[in-house]
């Protein structure tokens, strides 16, 4: 197994498959989602292509067709492992597309977020195949951008529970933020800059709001969730004006606000409404509105859930210390598969560099991973 988990992983690591979502023209998912399919079917697996958005396609892998087992999958629960199979852009790396070792490292664009993590996934759905378990492996499109994969996959599958193999660090992962994008436009009036009382500076209104946001930020800080600490809200964007030499007649600022789970668009939409309803009563003129773009909900699962136990007695098992239950900083695709009815938690490999200049991923946590994926399969379908 551990051979074949660095060789995979290594495999994975020199596809490319940045999101042409980020990156306009990057070579997304095809090539990376054909030699998935081709190593399961290798593998005694099977495979199935879904492309419900054209050029972007999903892999699902069933075990139940591997030879000489026999079959659990009847008596058994089924357990979906989820991984995405796309990587953010690779400006400013150096040779991101060959997967270079150093000591017990592999170095490379996605190894960490989140190749190693899906290398580990299809390891260890051969392995339980050959005990006759019901394991699937959903290799999703689009995670880093608008997760049509995921959304995708869950019109062709159902499971008992599921592990999504993000990066947690060999911990389990109980909870993750959601997020809320906000858009906040202010109006003005341009003029020429010599004539600033024949307009209203947009940029300058936008000051108090900005302000307004730092409050809420002072505000967040009283909620708290117990493994991932309070929800914030930042400034990501901001744009306005036309030239130097005019008052600026709009401003557009775009805000996250990292949510927790119990916490709703709606709520979000609330606290920025009656933020900007604040700052019109400071200043009448205030010319501003705002709309949500995106949003997506936080996840958090039960302790007692069996997914959760099945998995933290896989961790304690492999790493040889008990298992350690934490929230991820991040969002992921946890939240759709959850919201569609399926217990679920996260469990992947340790290092770092998601999104970075450098990434890398922990062989031997890769290897571990895949152990513990595979002693999960075993306790939570087998038991």
């Amino acid at each position: 197994m551990e051979q074949d988990t660095i060789d995979l992983l290594k495999d994975l690591v020199a596809i490319d498959s940045q999101n042409p979502s980020l990156v306009p023209g990057a070579a997304g998912e095809s090539r990376i989602a054909a030699y998935v399919a081709d190593w399961v079917k290798g593998a005694g697996l099977a495979a199935e292509v879904v492309e419900g958005t054209p050029g972007r396609p999903s892999v699902l892998v069933r075990s139940g067709v591997s030879s000489g087992a026999s079959s659990r999958a009847d008596s058994g629960r089924s357990l979906l492992l989820c991984g995405h199979l796309d990587t953010v852009g690779v400006s400013e790396m150096s040779d991101p597309l060959t997967p270079v070792v150093r000591g017990d490292r592999l170095y490379g664009r996605g190894a960490y977020d989140m190749k190693g993590g899906l290398a580990a996934a299809l390891i260890a759905c051969r392995e339980a195949a050959r005990h006759g378990l019901e394991v699937i492996v959903a290799a999703v499109a689009d995670e880093e951008h608008s997760s049509l994969g995921v959304q995708e996959i869950l019109h062709h599958v159902r499971a008992d529970a599921a592990i999504v193999t993000e990066p947690t660090e060999l911990t389990v992962a109980t909870a993750h933020r959601g997020f809320v994008w906000t858009e906040i436009s202010v109006a003005g009036v341009a003029a020429h800059g010599s004539r600033p009382y024949l307009g209203v500076d947009a940029i300058m209104k936008t000051g108090p709001v900005l302000t307004a946001l730092d409050d809420l930020n002072e505000q967040l800080r009283g909620r708290e969730h117990p493994r991932l600490g309070r929800g914030f809200v930042h400034a990501s964007l901001i744009r306005g004006g036309r030239e130097e030499s005019t008052i600026p007649d709009s401003c557009t600022l775009t805000i996250e606000r990292r949510t927790l789970p119990g916490e709703t668009t709606d709520d979000t939409e609330r606290d920025i409404a009656g933020l900007l309803d604040r700052c019109r009563a400071a200043d009448p003129a205030l010319r501003v509105s705002s709309r949500t773009t995106l949003a997506r909900a936080p996840f958090e699962v039960a302790d007692d859930e069996p997914i959760v136990q099945a998995v933290s007695r896989a961790a304690a098992a492999t790493t040889g210390k008990p298992a350690e239950l934490a929230g991820a900083s991040y969002w992921a695709d946890a939240a759709f598969i959850a919201g569609a009815g399926i217990p679920t938690v996260l469990f992947g490999p340790d290092g770092d560099g998601a999104h970075a200049r450098e990434e890398w991923v922990s062989l031997p946590g890769t290897v571990a991973c895949a152990q513990a994926l595979t002693a999960a399969a075993l306790d939570f379908c087998g038991g």
